[in-house]
């Protein structure tokens, strides 16, 4: 078995930390570099659930898309949930190690695992890296579609491929319009729409769409928008992240076992679908009227 300085060496070799935005929060959060390691969970979430089920499965090393501490602490104090979560590791001998936005960057990266989702062939990057004269690293992808869609079925197809969440998919713009070119950028989208115009695509799909940057980009016009859960669109990359480890693997002889985490750590847990009331319209509650009048019995009611 290697020790975790071998793999953390490999996995800043897939993902390189100069890649990521300086803002970001990438790297090793905890663990021993002369530790063995043999089991390696991937998630995109670095919370409690997810910790808990890294103990459960028996990992060394834990690897998330999503920072623990993206803005800096001054506490590991496990009174804050954040805190908890590294005792927790730190108890049970598990590391954690962070690939964002330098995942994001890199070929094969997120989006590139959002667009083998849905089957879709990349043509390039939306905004290639300046440092990359290959121009196949950078932010987002641009794709086609093996035959031709509508906006609708793209959007039936983005909810098929992707893990279901409580959100779905939302859609602005023609539900009929053809699409013959996408952009798509997994997680958040919303800062990207000015390069989306530029590259004249038909539809993007990201996530975590704001009201008004996703209204202001629809009254320029196309392409349509497509907002996935923020979760859903990156979490395909934890399956070709692993998929690389294993290679890695492989290749060096180390016996791996890597491991995808399945749990939903999207934050949202329900939807309920609104009855179509236009605005100044009242819609009937079930109960609400019986409720009421037993309100206004009790309020009437002698002490």
């Amino acid at each position: 078995m290697p020790r975790l300085s071998e793999v953390l060496t490999a996995l800043d070799t897939l993902w390189p930390p100069e890649h990521a935005e300086k803002w970001d929060a990438v790297g090793t959060v905890c663990g021993d570099p002369a530790a063995r390691v043999e089991r390696v969970l991937f998630a995109v979430d670095p919370v409690q659930e997810i910790a808990d089920e890294a103990i459960r499965l028996g990992a060394d090393l834990l690897v998330t898309h999503h920072p623990l501490y993206l803005r800096g602490t001054s506490t590991v104090y496990a009174g804050t949930f954040k805190g908890r979560v590294v005792h927790t590791l730190i108890k049970n001998d598990i590391a954690l190690h962070v690939a964002h936005t330098n995942a994001d960057h890199v070929d094969p990266g997120v989006s590139d695992a959002l667009a083998g989702a849905l089957g879709l062939r990349i043509t390039g990057p939306l905004v290639p890296a300046p440092t990359d004269p290959g121009g196949r690293r950078g932010l987002g992808r641009i794709c086609e579609p093996d035959t031709a869609l509508t906006v609708r079925e793209l959007a039936a197809l983005a909810a098929e491929r992707l893990p279901a969440t409580a959100q779905g998919i939302r859609v602005a713009g023609d539900p009929d319009a053809p699409v013959r070119s996408v952009a798509v950028c997994g997680g958040s989208g919303d800062g990207l729409f000015d390069e989306v115009r530029a590259a004249g695509v038909d539809a993007y799909l990201t996530a975590d769409l704001r009201h008004h940057p996703a209204s202001e980009a629809r009254e320029q016009g196309p392409p349509a928008l497509l907002d996935a859960a923020h979760w859903a669109t990156e979490w395909p990359w934890c399956q070709v992240a692993a998929a690389q480890l294993d290679t890695v693997s492989e290749q060096r002889g180390w016996g791996l076992r890597t491991h995808v985490s399945t749990t939903v750590t999207d934050p949202w847990t329900a939807h309920a679908a609104q009855a179509g009331a236009a605005p100044g319209e009242t819609v009937p509650v079930p109960g609400a009227a019986s409720a009421a009048a037993a309100s206004d019995d009790a309020s009437g009611a002698p002490n």
